[in-house]
């Protein structure tokens, strides 16, 4: 449930107060490698969202949070705080699913590759993508199930 939460929190619209824990408590300082944070730029507006590892050299995402000059930073409990154990990594490439249509999000999924790039955890195993969560911490509005895109995720790491 953590996992779930944090994620929840790093994809909250701009808008949003990104950052809180809503309804979870804190994780234990970096018992979560494989997150990332992102920071891109879309019309002057800096969007924030999360996602995670899937390979050293990919980042797993939603489609949405695509704009220019994505910065993934890995290695991090406290974004608003430097630690040692940060990198804050360009990101080379962004992927888009073909598919992903931004006015109903669907195949709202999106590969990152973080130059060398939140997911729902069960069992320690990543089963999703959330997006839009909401500040009371209840369902999001928008929710994108990795094992669905397994094929396509496969084949974009497999040809770069």
């Amino acid at each position: 449930m953590q996992p779930l939460l944090l994620l929840v929190a790093f994809l909250l619209t701009p808008r949003a107060k990104a950052g809180e824990i809503i309804g979870g408590h804190e994780a234990k300082p970096h018992s979560r490698p494989y997150m990332a944070y992102l920071q891109s730029w879309n019309q002057d507006v800096r969007r924030r969202c999360g996602g995670f590892l899937v390979r050293e050299d990919f980042v797993l995402t939603a489609a949405h949070c695509h704009g220019s000059s994505i910065k993934v930073t890995l290695g991090a409990h406290n974004i608003k705080q430097q630690e040692r154990t940060q990198q804050v990594i360009g990101v080379r490439r962004a992927i888009c699913h073909p598919e992903y249509n931004p006015k109903n999000f669907s195949n709202d999924i999106m590969l990152l590759k973080g130059d060398s790039g939140g997911p729902l955890v069960c069992d320690n195993v990543a089963q999703g993508i959330v997006s839009f969560g909401k500040n009371d911490g209840s369902t999001p509005r928008a929710f994108t199930k990795v094992s669905s895109f397994l094929p396509w995720i496969k084949k974009t790491m497999k040809s770069l």
